[in-house]
């Protein structure tokens, strides 16, 4: 059943529905970010956005996927920041919520979206061709947003939570490393499947 559903993953029309889905989100998300990106030095812009750049990554994925090809390094970065903003930004709307005991509707829409981020970050993962290499660079690239964000102020801005910053940074760089371990887990030491598309 599962072998069926991994296959079904990679059918053409899948492929182009999963990324007509993940552009219009990588849109919205720039969208989203714009008054930050308004306001961030121009050296910190490509470390701000990050969900929509994490889908970003996904979209070259899944271009590759549909043109026969492995993007490795874009795979690397792709599962590795899926996981993590997707994850974070469930666990964001939800601390949200036991702060304030209100969450408006955009709120549940981004738990609902971050959290089918990080799930098919991990689905298309047998399908993904990266080495350890592209893994490091990965790694380097999650772990040097974090400092950006957190040591520079360039973090996603929550409100309510802003007075919790320090533990919130502290709980972002443990979820990098988780991230990273996801990503060793799931593409670097499981079977994998061909990526021809029929």
């Amino acid at each position: 059943m599962f072998t069926w559903f991994i296959h079904l993953l990679k059918h053409p029309t899948m492929l182009w529905l999963v990324l007509v889905i993940n552009i219009l989100g990588t849109i919205y998300g720039y969208i989203w970010y714009g008054y930050q990106l308004a306001e961030t030095p121009a050296i910190f812009i490509a470390f701000v956005p990050d969900s929509p750049t994490a889908s970003l990554f996904f979209c070259f994925v899944l271009l590759g996927f549909i043109f026969r090809r492995n993007y490795r390094i874009f795979e690397a970065l792709a599962i590795v920041t899926l996981v993590k903003y997707g994850i974070w930004a469930v666990v964001m709307n939800i601390l949200t919520f036991l702060e304030t005991g209100y969450l408006p509707i955009e709120g549940y829409m981004l738990i609902v979206s971050h959290g089918a981020m990080a799930v098919q970050g991990i689905l298309y993962s047998p399908y993904y061709r990266f080495e350890k290499w592209h893994l490091v660079v990965a790694g380097i690239w999650t772990l040097h947003n974090d400092i950006i964000d957190y040591v520079f102020g360039m973090m996603p801005r929550y409100g309510s939570l802003m007075q919790y910053m320090p533990e919130i940074g502290y709980f972002t760089f443990w979820l990098s490393i988780f991230s990273i371990a996801i990503a060793y887990y799931f593409s670097l030491r499981q079977n994998r499947y061909e990526l021809s598309i029929k």
